[in-house]
């Protein structure tokens, strides 16, 4: 090892150390070629995790011993990496872009809901290949507490599939049969809490100090009110304050912190073994053959008092840390954050500066998301195309996740600072969102209906699916053709953009054939006060099997969504390594931007409004558009005027222009 003049001395010092206790078990255990990976690995990014774990628990007298303990699970978790899992491995670290690529295109289900089981997920995948699916992200699929579970996100056993799904060898073999048709596996992992039902918790629960050590407790409330005062309420209907009080816990009763529901328990990550028993986790799921790790809550995982908890600089190191073990271990892996914040507090999830490279490589664009539908309400462009504009560029080596709706509601992200910046008061809007999309509003097309409605502030979010927030749901209800064809056409649109827009677009289940709002969880005593359940519906298959029928509705959105996912694997300029710039068009109804990359460009133009719309065909020259330009989408329909002077789009249109040349 010669390479190690870049690190502090410290950081050589403690490298030298464990690389010295590791080896010989690793030869001893490994061959040797994969002895030298290892090794060579561990050099490359040890100060990727010692830097950070360092700022965190240096200070503590076993430092050293736990960084020993961490290198044995590392090296544990490494031996017992599948063959194929380690070819991956090397593949992917000499194709550092894979996940950025044109042709990844994303689908998110309930494994449930969609095949009933992981064995039935395996049965359909020729369904997923013939939509052109290159990543599945499986809702959660980890064994949750019984009965009420937020949804599969209070987790009794990371080790464990929920029974009803299967077992972890299904899921191993799921990931196999996924790799062998080019589809990557995404799973949710929850970092900041686990159910109360979890061994850990329980053993906290009986007094053993070890775990106790393990969550934040309290025995009185003076440290619980001082948090409180500067903490909000994630849902504040049916989960109010963010601690509980548990008699019979410790035998003197414990308050403990529990930010979504009084059956989750927050993790407490001062505690260094919290961190190593998450790593093993993370490296146990990864030796399943899961490729992208979705960390559930992460901006909450550490605590600061005085502050909302959220966002905390130790999150980001405890993200550097695992994404550098995570790398020695098993490099084929990426992760992604879930976090729902404003752009300036969601860069940094990415890597910034000194950290570029070293957290996530993928993070929600929630501001698209948000700023879609809300044009789409309005017919207005100029928010979206300001709010866009703004938005940070990812840093290298990473990029967005962009989509339409997920499991969760529709918050109205949409801050008074970019609401003023184009002459609207935000509060107005955001209670005029509500109204919309929850068909309060006269004329309004959308049935969703408000999630968390806090009558004091009148903060609200949206719950519904794609279709029906779309106008689908109403328009078939009074059997209106006209009004059918223009809820078609905004599915459309919305899925254009965030195909062309950076990123991997993900496709909610049953969105691509034109699912509705299903109310049958009104039924399920579980379910009853969650209405996010009326846009999570089972996947219709009887629906499915029209959907080569290209005259019915379920038929026009399939063959759409179809036919954007093949133009966009066919399409270099959308690569993700490129850019994407937002561009002011002299068209409050019409939004654009242009995609920039080596191998091409493409110019994105999209008519929000249900009318004929022009715009001036100089954009195409502002998109660096070069030779004769053609509409991917509609080559033959492609229409300037004859002077060339304007580009007419139709009713809720969407086109993406190219030119003959790249330059």
């Amino acid at each position: 090892m010669q390479n190690l003049h870049y690190m502090s001395a410290p950081a050589r010092e403690a490298f030298t150390r464990l690389a010295a206790r590791l080896e010989p078990r690793l030869r001893e255990g490994c061959a040797p070629r994969d002895a030298d990976l290892f090794l060579i690995r561990l050099e490359r990014y040890f100060a990727d995790f010692y830097v950070p774990l360092a700022q965190i628990y240096g200070e503590r007298s076993d430092f050293l011993q736990q960084l020993d303990t961490l290198g044995a699970q590392m090296l544990a978790a490494y031996a017992d990496r599948p063959e194929p899992l380690r070819l991956l491995d090397i593949e992917r670290q000499m194709t550092p872009d894979w996940f950025q690529r044109e042709t990844m295109v994303g689908y998110v289900c309930y494994p449930d809901l969609f095949a009933g089981t992981l064995r039935g997920v395996r049965e359909h995948l020729t369904y997923l290949r013939e939509l052109g699916v290159t990543y599945l992200h499986l809702m959660p699929i980890l064994q949750p507490r019984s009965g009420t579970n937020d949804g599969g996100y209070a987790v009794e056993d990371y080790r464990r599939v929920n029974p009803a799904l299967g077992t972890m060898d299904d899921l191993a073999a799921l990931a196999g049969d996924l790799h062998t048709n080019g589809i990557s596996l995404c799973i949710d992992l929850v970092l900041n809490h686990t159910a109360r039902e979890h061994t850990w918790a329980q053993r906290a629960m009986a007094g053993e100090p070890e775990y106790l050590d393990f969550y934040h407790t309290f025995a009185d409330r003076t440290l619980p009110d001082s948090y409180e005062a500067t903490l909000r309420e994630v849902f504040p209907d049916f989960a109010s304050g963010n601690f509980t009080w548990y008699p019979h816990m410790a035998e003197g009763g414990r308050w403990v912190w529990t930010t979504f529901n009084e059956f989750q328990w927050d993790l407490n990550y001062t505690n260094p073994a919290v961190f190593r028993a998450m790593a093993d986790i993370m490296f146990f799921l990864a030796n399943q053959g899961v490729d992208i790790l979705r960390l559930d809550a992460v901006p909450f995982i550490w605590k600061r008092i005085g502050t909302d908890c959220e966002n905390q600089p130790e999150v980001h190191l405890l993200l550097q840390a695992f994404r550098g073990v995570m790398r020695v271990v098993a490099p084929a892996v990426i992760f992604k954050a879930e976090a729902i914040v404003s752009p300036d507090k969601l860069i940094p999830y990415l890597g910034l500066h000194a950290a570029e490279g070293k957290e996530c490589e993928l993070a929600y664009n929630n501001q698209l998301m948000v700023q879609l539908w809300s044009t789409l309400a309005t017919h207005d462009v100029t928010l979206l195309t300001h709010v866009l504009h703004a938005m940070p560029t990812p840093p290298t080596g990473t990029t967005w996740i962009t989509y339409l709706r997920c499991h969760d509601d529709i918050g109205w992200a949409i801050t008074d600072e970019y609401a003023a910046a184009v002459g609207v008061n935000g509060f107005l809007h955001r209670q005029f969102l509500n109204e919309f999309y929850s068909g309060a509003f006269p004329g309004s097309f959308a049935r969703g209906s408000l999630f968390q409605y806090n009558p004091v502030t009148r903060d609200a979010r949206i719950s519904g699916t794609t279709a029906s927030l779309a106008g689908l749901e109403q328009a078939l209800a009074t059997r209106d053709p006209y009004a059918i064809d223009l809820a078609v056409r905004r599915v459309l649109l919305l899925h254009s953009v965030i195909m062309a827009y950076s990123g991997i677009p993900l496709i909610y289940m049953g969105d691509e054939l034109g699912m509705v709002n299903d109310f049958s969880f009104c039924s399920d005593p579980l379910r009853v006060d969650d209405n996010r359940w009326m846009h999570r519906p089972p996947m219709n298959w009887k629906l499915a099997a029209q959907r080569h029928d290209k005259v019915s509705v379920v038929g026009r959105i399939y063959a759409g969504l179809r036919r954007l996912i093949t133009i966009r694997t066919g399409t270099p300029a959308l690569h993700a390594g490129g850019s994407a710039q937002t561009m002011w068009t002299d068209n409050p109804h019409v939004f654009a931007f242009y995609r920039q990359h080596p191998r091409g460009h493409l110019l994105l133009l999209a008519n929000f409004s249900e009318y004929e719309q022009q715009v001036a065909s100089e954009l195409m020259w502002h998109g660096k558009l070069r030779g004769e330009v053609r509409n991917l989408l509609d080559p033959e329909g492609f229409r300037p005027t004859a002077d060339f002077n304007r580009i007419h789009l139709k009713a809720y249109e969407c086109m993406w222009l190219v030119g003959s040349q790249s330059r």
